[in-house]
């Protein structure tokens, strides 16, 4: 079956198809999904712009009455739609089932919001006026998504657009198109009127490049890579477009003499190899003190021996393949860098052969590692993390904020002393205390800060300072 774009409330084919491959299983392909044209992309901005009057002054209760009831139907079908992910993209199925089960909080929770857009009415400084200040929708938002995250950050990007009265076209990754396709699915038979939402699929260059550069497109919301992300940025700024950007990480998790070895060990393993390492959120540096470096190094060399690396869909799988070969590629190329650097691998890092062919990598942990290696610099996006010996918590501290990137950071401490200083210290916009770096709840803002995210936060009631634009209106008092 070939699935066309969803433009214009009409489902319209392309001129050729991206072709969605299992990469659990090389010879599996989940779908054939339409590219769309230049030409398709300027139709699905024109349905937009029109459609933009009327849906911005639906009332509150059709939009949330329309979100909530996408919600429903993901959570119904909870299981079809997270054996489609994990067929795609290759998280675990139980993975995957969270993502799935994340996306539908995500509408219902944005249902809720269009109910409550937040306004303020003050008094005038001079007598006898009235001061409203309300928020408004944007107008037209172009979404482009990431391939790690299939349904959820379409979701999370959606559902506020949506819900505070802007039209969407989407850009789902390439990769993955499959999840996007059934999320239009599911918000074109809720019944959004034509042009409201618009799926398209196909290249950066085409459509990427169409959503960043024309005027129609009043606000871009990027996922990505740090080097697209600031090449949206440049263009999209040029011409007075607003702009939010979730690019990369190099996640610090810092574990202290004091800390419980199971919990710190539990935590490093989910953090960084889970759902294959490739979360932006993902602890790649881990800082632990001197004093418990070997026996965390034990430790977690033993918890990451009891994985298993197998299809995502396999029963007993806990960490599924590579998403396709260049990520493959991408990995193995920086534990032979690690090597070259004078890293000592501890284990892993190997291509891997399983049942089916598929991009199998076994979980690689470096050890014996500095901060200036390029393996800490820069983000691998894979299962290869690297411990980082410091001698106290005040280098831990400076090591964790010595980075470009400041996304997310954790530490593992008994002392309430530190942790509450790590807290207010680390320069990153999301922070763990005894928990994963990976892991961030629908109604809580995401973000962070230096070259991790550009523009206001992602998720929760945050998400109304990127999606809507204030009014200020002064009236005179009969």
């Amino acid at each position: 079956m070939t699935h066309a774009n969803l433009i214009g409330g009409e489902w319209i084919r392309g001129n050729d198809a991206v072709i969605d491959v299992n990469p659990s299983d090389t010879a599996d392909v989940v779908g054939e999904y339409d590219r769309a044209s230049a030409e398709q992309v300027d139709h699905a901005l024109d349905a937009a712009r029109q459609a933009f009057p009327a849906w911005a002054r639906t009332t509150p209760q059709v939009r949330a009455d329309l979100l909530d009831k996408v919600g429903t139907e993901i959570l119904a079908r909870r299981g079809e739609l997270a054996d489609l992910l994990a067929r795609e993209e290759g998280k675990t199925l139980a993975e995957a089932t969270g993502e799935v089960g994340r996306a539908a909080q995500i509408f219902k929770f944005f249902a809720a919001e269009a109910l409550r857009v937040p306004g303020e009415r003050l008094g005038s400084v001079r007598p006898g006026i009235d001061v409203e200040i309300t928020r408004e929708p944007i107008g037209v938002i172009g979404l482009i998504t990431p391939w790690n995250f299939p349904i959820a950050i379409p979701a999370w990007k959606t559902a506020p657009a949506l819900a505070y009265g802007n039209c969407v076209v989407l850009k789902p990754a390439e990769l993955v198109p499959g999840s996007a396709w059934a999320l239009a699915d599911i918000l074109h038979r809720a019944g959004l009127p034509a042009g409201v939402f618009n799926l398209v699929v196909g290249r950066g260059s085409v459509v990427g490049e169409k959503l960043v550069s024309d005027p129609r497109v009043d606000a871009v919301s990027f996922t990505g890579s740090v080097p697209t992300g600031r090449g949206i940025l440049e263009r999209a700024a040029r011409r007075g477009a607003k702009v939010q950007l979730e690019m990369g990480g190099k996640n610090p998790l810092v574990v202290l003499a004091d800390a419980d070895m199971d919990t710190a060990v539990r935590v490093a393993l989910d953090g960084a190899f889970f759902q294959t390492g490739q979360r932006c959120t993902a602890s790649s540096r881990l800082i632990v003190e001197q004093a418990v470096e070997e026996k965390f190094i034990a430790g977690l060399t033993e918890a990451i021996r009891k994985q298993v690396v197998d299809d995502a869909r396999k029963q007993g799988t806990t960490i599924g393949p590579v998403v396709d070969q260049s990520q493959l590629d991408q990995d193995l190329r920086y534990v032979d860098i690690g090597k070259q650097e004078g890293a000592k691998l501890a284990l892993g890092g190997e291509r891997l052969n399983r049942e089916k062919s598929g991009f199998y990598m076994a979980p690689a942990l470096f050890t014996g590692t500095r901060n200036d290696m390029r393996i800490n610099r820069e983000e691998i996006f894979g299962p290869v993390a690297s411990v980082i010996a410091v001698k106290d918590y005040d280098e831990a501290l400076a090591v964790a904020n010595d980075t470009s990137f400041g996304l997310c950071s954790g530490i593992v401490t008994t002392s309430l002393k530190k942790a509450a200083h790590f807290r207010r210290n680390v320069e990153t916009g999301m922070v763990m205390v005894n928990l994963p770096t990976a892991g961030v709840d629908y109604h809580v803002p995401f973000g962070g800060r230096k070259g991790s995210s550009y523009g206001p936060r992602e998720q929760g009631r945050y998400a109304a300072e990127f999606y809507t634009q204030v009014k200020t209106a002064y009236v005179m008092q009969s």
